[in-house]
């Protein structure tokens, strides 16, 4: 495995409104949006507030609805092969969604995990000269506001998702957190650094993907959520460690996650 294989290195926005969605995400974040020219369907570069690229956003066509696509938050993982990658990924009950190479940014592929949540798999084009790609998008640094800090998977099967994506890219367990009535809160990082964790879906709630946002104080950002027209899901919950975590819809309805601290 490369030095970057099993990495999250992008995370995506697909919206209806782009715009709209803009606006929204820089009430809360404080983040800058600008079409990238890259594609043919339009797409934007989010980009924090010290300036660096932290996720994309993708206008969904009438096209793309009828098929069944829905505003949502997706995570792309970098991966050495993704050819190597959909062939294990098919074998293990998996199945590929969508398929694409965009010059200059690498191959992309959008796939259904075992268990049927989807992901992308990326190989990254390498910048000119040669030197493997690296983002910052998911950062394990407190200060990196702006930034995922937590990558957190909802499953119907979690000890069948575990053996997938700690096998294919090379993350290992990092321990667990008894959840009454539910199951374990598994962490899982790579070499050392915490990336998230997975856990049962309990029943009626949603299977899937949810990416933590660092904010600073998380009652400030709940205020801008809710003054924009978001909707948060649930209390603040104070996690180990010390920080605080609120999760939240945007205004189609996308979820996503705000990691803070109080006081």
């Amino acid at each position: 495995m490369s030095e970057h294989h099993g990495s999250f290195i992008w995370y995506e926005l697909m919206t209806a409104d782009p715009a709209r969605a803009a606006a929204f995400y820089q009430a809360v974040h404080g983040w800058e949006t600008k079409s990238s020219g890259v594609g043919a369907v339009e797409y934007h570069e989010i980009t924090a507030a010290e300036g660096a690229s932290v996720a994309g956003m993708l206008a969904l066509t009438d096209e793309m609805i009828a098929g069944g696509a829905a505003p949502g938050w997706f995570g792309y993982v970098c991966v050495d092969d993704v050819d190597v990658e959909l062939a294990a990924l098919k074998a293990a009950g998996g199945a590929e969604l969508m398929d694409q190479t965009v010059p200059g940014v690498g191959r992309m592929a959008l796939v259904a995990d075992p268990q049927g949540i989807p992901i992308y798999l990326m190989a990254p084009q390498p910048p000119e000269g040669g030197a493997d790609a690296v983002s910052t998008a998911f950062s394990a640094d407190p200060g990196a506001v702006g930034h995922v800090a937590w990558n957190e998977l909802t499953t119907p099967d979690p000890a069948g998702a575990k053996a997938w994506y700690l096998e294919r890219f090379g993350w290992r367990h990092g321990g667990a957190m008894p959840m009454p009535g539910l199951g374990e809160y598994e962490f899982f990082q790579r070499s050392d650094v915490p990336l998230g964790a997975i856990m049962p879906r309990p029943e009626g709630q949603r299977a899937g993907w949810t990416f933590y946002w660092r904010t600073g104080d998380i009652d400030a950002a709940k205020a801008r959520v809710e003054a924009a027209g978001g909707t948060p899901l649930h209390d603040i919950q104070q996690v180990p460690g010390g920080d605080y975590v609120l999760t939240c819809t945007d205004l189609e309805g996308a979820v996503f996650g705000l990691v803070g601290s109080r006081g």
